[in-house]
């Protein structure tokens, strides 16, 4: 199904920024002295987010318990048949955010989820991505994408830094092959920094998130879908 060599893990923190354009500019100008975009450039990210009938998974992230997680399918570009997408399990424990994710087709990610197992776990990975998919029996819940500048550190630290502008989604047509569109869930005016490390920030970028009075959020994009719009949907469905 899929190749042990393109399975993967991530250990880090990972913190968000809300910023304006003008603060963005300002930020961006230094930061570039230092850090170095990566090889995709302006990249669209696509994701489709699963949940659970009741969307447990996010109501009880909303509450910041210590430990949470959350599943979810991504692709990178114009994603069309037969691509190659990821299935992610992302954890948060104590702030330290754990990503487990392993490649496969497009269809065969979505057949899994359907089916509510990996067909064939053979791996670390594989096996907790099907006990998830057995234990929480997911459901496409939302699509959601943006367009992302990523940089990382040519000196060699796994320091990242991301911005994401556009931040669009849809509650329907929950295939990552029909298009990138949907209604955006911020001003034209924002953008969303987030900084990932295993360990301590650099001195220039603290210095710099200093000066540019930048300090950290607490938002998640499939959080703010689910307050802003599902919530409100669900009430009302209660009430009819």
């Amino acid at each position: 199904m899929v190749g042990k060599d393109v399975l993967m893990t991530f250990k880090r923190y990972e913190k968000k920024y809300l910023l304006t354009r003008d603060k963005y500019e300002r930020f961006r100008e230094e930061v570039d002295r230092h850090m170095q975009v990566d090889e995709f450039g302006l990249d669209t990210i696509n994701n489709i987010y699963y949940d659970t009938g009741q969307y447990d998974m996010i109501r009880e992230s909303i509450e910041k318990p210590v430990y949470k997680e959350k599943i979810r399918l991504r692709g990178y570009g114009n994603i069309k048949s037969g691509d190659t997408v990821y299935l992610e399990l992302k954890k948060k424990y104590n702030g330290i955010v754990y990503k487990r994710r392993a490649a496969m087709r497009l269809e065969e990610a979505y057949a899994a989820v359907a089916a509510g197992r990996i067909e064939k776990a053979d791996t670390q990975i594989l096996r907790e991505l099907d006990y998830v998919l057995s234990f929480y029996k997911p459901e496409p819940k939302v699509y959601l994408a943006y367009d992302r500048v990523a940089l990382f550190d040519p000196k060699g630290s796994d320091l990242r830094i991301t911005f994401d502008f556009n931040i669009r989604y849809r509650t329907d047509d929950l295939d990552m092959s029909h298009g990138d569109y949907g209604k955006n869930i911020m001003t034209d005016d924002s953008v969303m920094l987030e900084i990932k490390a295993s360990a301590a920030y650099p001195f220039w970028l603290i210095k710099l998130l200093e000066n540019c009075e930048i300090y950290p959020v607490s938002f998640s994009k499939y959080g703010t879908v689910y307050t802003q719009l599902l919530s409100l949907k669900m009430q009302g469905a209660c009430r009819s």
